[in-house]
């Protein structure tokens, strides 16, 4: 029986926890069944959630109550079930159609939302003024020589030797600077989440537990 003013779900959730932190002294059972109800959980979370908010009012919905006016939505249904054919083996081959179809459809819209959302964005910000004066006139210089270089860099017609390799080079810098930022952010945002977990344990679970 859990104590007073400590929850049955607080000790579940410090059960899974120390689970989790388990798997710092080595892999063990423990971990492997925090990590199996973790995937199963967020796997059936994943499941209801898309049936709530894209199945259901996108298919469903339409279907039953305008079959009719909406029977064009029964091809994609169709292109939705015969993606599981793949496992049958007799018909695998139908599953190959409608991933052709799902894989060209958003190609061609992703395509267009990342040419107007990030790639014109980011070629817009790259042109930038250089007789600005100060310290803006340095990093402008920095964010056009960075551009240039990497550009170089991924440029496969020449080979990269002489000044081609030079300013191939000096964009494998930038390049390792760019990884190295966003690996940092990551593990930032990692220890964020190992710092909250730690907080949970000390201050709702270990904290009332030895004063109460």
């Amino acid at each position: 029986m859990a104590p007073a003013g400590i929850s049955f779900g607080v000790w579940v959730n410090a059960f899974l926890t120390l689970c989790i932190l388990s798997f710092l002294y080595k892999d063990n059972p423990f971990f492997r069944f925090a990590e199996s109800l973790f995937a199963g959980m967020s796997l059936g979370y994943y499941i209801g959630l898309a049936t709530q908010n894209t199945l259901k009012p996108n298919l469903f919905s339409p279907l039953f109550h305008d079959f009719p006016g909406n029977v064009a939505l029964l091809i994609p249904m169709a292109l939705g079930i015969m993606l599981y054919f793949r496992y049958i083996s007799s018909i695998a081959w139908l599953a190959r159609i409608a991933l052709a179809v799902y894989i060209g459809y958003y190609v061609g819209v992703y395509l267009m939302q990342k040419l107007h959302g990030d790639i014109l964005f980011q070629s817009r910000d790259t042109i930038v003024p250089l007789t600005t004066g100060g310290i803006e006139t340095l990093w402008n210089i920095v964010i056009m020589v960075g551009v240039f270089s990497v550009l170089i860099y991924f440029y496969f017609s020449a080979e990269h030797k002489g000044a081609v390799g030079k300013i191939s080079r000096l964009g494998i810098y930038f390049l390792m600077i760019s990884f190295g930022a966003s690996f940092g952010y990551t593990i930032m945002a990692r220890i964020s989440l190992l710092m909250g977990r730690f907080s949970f344990l000390y201050n709702t679970w270990l904290r009332p537990l030895v004063s109460g």
